[in-house]
């Protein structure tokens, strides 16, 4: 008598409920896992790129609605300058802004740019060497430019530096430094000005506390090597009998040019900002970045977005210029996603494999069991 073979479920090889429990859970697993990992194969292919991070980092975070909210926002703040620069990207990625909305900006912009507005904000500038705005920082700029700011910068902080008053070393070691620029401009007939210009952009952040904790360190380290302090000290603590111009002189004398290259190259980084994106640009640059190297990556996101790259600071932060997870933590994302791609294929293959086997087994006992009954017959 031919014997019947035993029954699948007496094969615990042949049972479907394990692998098909895998499948499931992989495939819960991938649809955490996958996105975010292919999320982060982009962000690691782009970290070199800040340009391409800043855009990729539009594609996933701006839109029409973005765009309107964050310019009611800017011109809820009386920063038509802002608006003006969501207002610009959002027509060059082709979202619809109401044309009241942008006819509110047009009017902010006028009116910030008005002749009565724009002396006042000249002489600030001029004056307190603490901008608001481009007016503002064209007084900054001139007044460096011909010595008065960073001589009353100078002054008033090594006067306070000699008399034991609480004082701002940055700007005092940002004042020296631009008196030793500003006879390199002149004899370069203004080679120098992306760095002249950047200086006081500094000052004016440290100045009005737009300048990140990291970036007054980096430039409050880089100062100590740059200047001797201990002529800063003897030149000001002289200005009484020497007289200011002679104090001054030493001022400038202090600073070690040889020493300037990391200081000058992250101002000239700052005065490449301004020229493309404009002061508040570069303001708020130095508001997120927190060293030279983050302040280059804003100079070329400024160079491509030019007027616009105030909107993209704002919405991206410091994601828009730098990975803000570490590559660990983004291999780690995609080593998940593969494992669990991996995961998912291996079930698969193994349900089918037990399916397979489930079937032929079954074949084969239909076939034994239709020749037991034909030889009964």
């Amino acid at each position: 008598m031919t014997k019947l073979p035993d029954h699948p479920s007496r094969h615990h090889g042949w049972r479907l409920g394990p692998p098909l429990a895998a499948v499931v859970a992989c495939a819960i697993v991938a649809l955490l896992t996958i996105p975010a990992g292919l999320e982060a194969g982009t962000l690691v292919s782009l970290q070199d790129d800040p340009a391409a991070l800043a855009d990729h980092m539009l594609f996933l975070s701006f839109d029409a609605g973005v765009a309107k909210r964050e310019i009611e926002a800017a011109l809820g703040a009386g920063d038509a300058d802002l608006a003006g620069s969501f207002l610009d990207l959002a027509r060059d990625r082709n979202g619809a802004v109401d044309p009241g909305l942008a006819d509110q900006v047009q009017t902010a912009k006028a009116t910030a740019a008005s002749a009565s507005h724009a002396v006042g904000s000249f002489a600030q500038g001029l004056i307190t060497g603490e901008p608001a705005d481009m007016a503002g920082l064209a007084g900054t700029a001139v007044g460096d430019l011909f010595v008065f700011g960073d001589i009353r910068d100078a002054l008033r902080e090594g006067t306070r530096l000699v008399t034991g008053q609480p004082t701002d070393e940055l700007i005092l070691g940002l004042a020296c430094a631009g008196l030793a620029i500003t006879a390199g401009t002149y004899a370069t007939v203004g080679a120098g000005a992306p760095v002249r210009l950047g200086l006081s952009l500094a000052k004016a952040a440290r100045a009005t506390g737009r300048m990140s904790a990291h970036m007054a360190q980096w430039i409050g380290r880089s100062l100590r090597e740059v200047a001797d302090w201990g002529a800063l000290g003897r030149a000001i603590g002289g200005a009484t009998v020497t007289g200011p111009v002679i104090a001054v002189r030493a001022a400038r004398e202090a600073v070690k040019v040889e020493k300037t290259a990391d200081l000058f190259r992250l101002a000239g980084d700052v005065g490449r900002v301004q020229v493309k994106a404009g002061t508040q640009a570069a303001l708020d640059g130095l508001a997120i970045a927190e060293g030279p190297r983050d302040m280059s990556r804003i100079a070329r996101v400024a160079e491509q977005y030019g007027g616009k790259t105030r909107a993209v600071l704002k919405l991206g932060g410091r994601a828009a210029i730098l990975l803000t997870a570490s590559v660990f933590n983004l291999f780690s994302w995609m080593l998940a996603a593969v494992m669990t791609l991996f995961g998912f294929c291996s079930s698969c293959k193994r349900t089918a494999e037990r399916a397979t086997e489930r079937w032929i087994h079954r074949r084969k006992a239909r076939a034994i069991r239709q020749q037991a009954a034909l030889a009964a017959a």
